[in-house]
């Protein structure tokens, strides 16, 4: 059964998605920002229906009181493809940090650079970041938020948190707060995976870290609140559904705490 929904989920999901782009395309460059926003976030909305009606997956985001006025990062945890578009409808007008070849896809691409989307070629390196925060700074000072996943690429749930320096770099350049995102998603709809398990996926908007910390102070910072509510998260997960497949790395995390662990993947 899980298998069929999943399948039918992906279907209606690159449907709804690819129909949109196509249905909205002769007029979408034409209108005004404030109407593109509402037919991002429209489609947003429907593919989280869909991912609730067709899988079973419900999705769940609190925290908002803790998302600051203005012009702010939000760094958030990245385990699937499904925080891409799910924290869309509740911010204002974010701008995604993501790598420069989704610019290249027909469509997609364009919709991306229409709604200021900030592409990053990693293999520049440090010319990237400096390109990146040209282009940060410019959404900023329109008083849009910067979202930015700190890993740079999905990890598995349970992985070793691995944070990189350029959400400091432009954190240190522009002076405003960073809004910590922590989730569970990777559990429900997992990277590189087929199934979309049911259940609840969760993401929170976490306390916003205030500018001027040091590089050290501030990844330390970053990487415990995010990782010790993510791991939370994922507890609460297993505590809701014991039948759960747990990977090794996550019975590895939460294994210390007493979580049941015969349901571990091999």
């Amino acid at each position: 059964m899980i298998a069929l929904r999943s399948l039918a989920f992906q279907i209606l999901f690159y449907a709804n998605l690819i129909g949109q782009l196509l249905l909205f395309s002769p007029v979408f460059f034409l209108l005004p920002e404030r109407t593109c926003w509402r037919i991002v976030k429209n489609w947003a909305r429907s593919s989280l229906w869909l991912l609730h009606r067709v899988a079973g997956t419900k999705s769940e985001i609190v925290g908002q009181e803790n998302l600051p006025d203005g012009a702010t990062i939000i760094a958030s945890k990245h385990q699937s493809f499904w925080e891409t578009f799910a924290l869309v409808p509740e911010l204002d007008r974010p701008t995604f940090i993501l790598k420069k070849e989704l610019m290249a896809i027909p469509v997609f691409g364009a919709y991306c650079r229409r709604m200021g989307m900030i592409p990053v070629d990693r293999s520049r390196r440090g010319a990237a970041l400096a390109s990146m925060l040209e282009d940060a700074q410019k959404a900023m000072a329109e008083g849009r938020q910067i979202v930015i996943f700190p890993e740079g690429t999905r990890s598995a749930p349970g992985a070793v948190p691995n944070y990189r320096p350029g959400i400091h770099f432009i954190y240190n350049a522009t002076n405003v707060p960073v809004t910590p995102v922590a989730l569970n998603s990777g559990l429900f709809w997992p990277r590189q995976a087929f199934y979309r398990r049911p259940g609840t996926i969760r993401a929170e908007f976490l306390p916003p870290i205030e500018p001027g910390l040091d590089r050290a102070a501030f990844l330390a910072r970053l990487t415990d609140e995010i990782e010790a509510q993510s791991i939370a998260l994922m507890r609460r997960a297993y505590k809701e559904q014991p039948e759960l497949p747990m990977s090794k790395l996550v019975a590895s995390r939460l294994g210390q705490d007493g979580v049941a662990a015969n349901n571990v993947e091999a």
